[in-house]
């Protein structure tokens, strides 16, 4: 089932409600879903190699207490948080602005333009060390078997 956007995310405790929530793709609802966001998002950082290194490694070990608790959101959101480390930084990589499009308001086709790339370095590096990071948490045996599971219990169609 896809992220439902239309919950009352302000006023829903996700860890009292995990049937609430809906795993969507990718980072879908990361800056959204309580209490976790507010638990997590202060350790994400990717400026540079070594805040990256600590950021990942701080969101990991949070990975890795929710799953000891067997709380999938929480272990779903910190994975999340560490694969947005992962494309954030990528794009930054790729574009020093941070951003992939032109911004054109006369432009009014649907097709946006990219813009070129300006490859940085010390981003690359940050991104790469969030990636591993997130290939170890969306492999981790525990969390598959957790998602598995929350799939079945409240995300049958």
């Amino acid at each position: 089932m896809p992220f439902d956007y239309s919950l009352d995310f302000p006023n829903i405790d996700f860890r009292q409600h995990p049937e609430l929530y809906r795993v969507g793709k990718g980072e879908q609802g990361v800056l959204l879903v309580e209490p976790y966001k507010s638990e997590i998002l202060p350790y994400w950082r990717f400026k540079t190699p070594d805040i990256a290194k600590e950021s990942s490694e701080k969101i990991y070990e949070l990975f890795l207490a929710y799953l000891e608790q067997d709380d999938f959101v929480g272990a779903d959101m910190a994975r999340k948080f560490i694969q947005m480390g992962y494309t954030r930084s990528r794009r930054y990589a790729n574009h020093k602005s941070g951003r992939k499009y032109k911004q054109d308001s006369q432009n009014t086709s649907s097709k946006k333009e990219i813009l070129p790339y300006e490859v940085d370095p010390v981003k690359a590096e940050s991104a790469a060390i969030f990636k591993a990071k997130w290939v170890e948490a969306k492999t981790n045996e525990k969390y598959l078997q957790l998602l598995a599971k929350h799939k079945q219990m409240y995300e049958v169609g």
